[in-house]
């Protein structure tokens, strides 16, 4: 192996890699690809042009699952991903195979980066039944 001059470490290691597939079969011919280490989420798309999206495992906020009577019959699905991330936003990792499983595996990856890293996601709910009035002044 040349010698890049880059340090070589385990987190850069590819726990998953999948390429997207067309919906019907589930044929790999498509020029999207998907990467997953430790701590990152890649997303490489293109032909002529070649783009290759990163997200940080920790701004992702939150991820779930979608499947299509289609997707179910051919062995695939579609992962939902929300993110805090300024260029990625809300995206998603389109008709791949073991779904179910890349869900799960992404999600446990993404809960320990956000462990490791000390991100908390804080979230406001509102309740309709709650006494105190913003609007309101108190009175003493």
């Amino acid at each position: 192996m040349a010698d890049t001059g880059l340090p070589q470490t385990n987190q850069n290691e590819i726990l998953w890699r999948a390429r997207k597939r067309l919906t019907f079969f589930g044929l790999p011919w498509t020029f999207t690809v998907y990467r997953l280490t430790k701590d990152r989420l890649f997303i490489k798309q293109g032909f002529f042009t070649t783009r290759e999206d990163e997200v940080r495992l920790y701004r992702i906020l939150d991820i779930s699952l979608k499947r299509t009577l289609i997707q179910k019959i051919f062995g695939l699905g579609t992962i939902q991903c929300h993110s805090s991330d300024k260029t990625m936003g809300h995206f998603e990792i389109i008709n791949i195979k073991r779904s179910y499983e890349v869900k799960n595996l992404l999600s446990d990856l993404i809960e320990k980066e956000r462990m490791e890293k000390r991100v908390s996601n804080r979230e406001f709910i509102s309740d309709p039944d709650c006494d105190f009035d913003d609007d309101n002044d108190l009175e003493n």
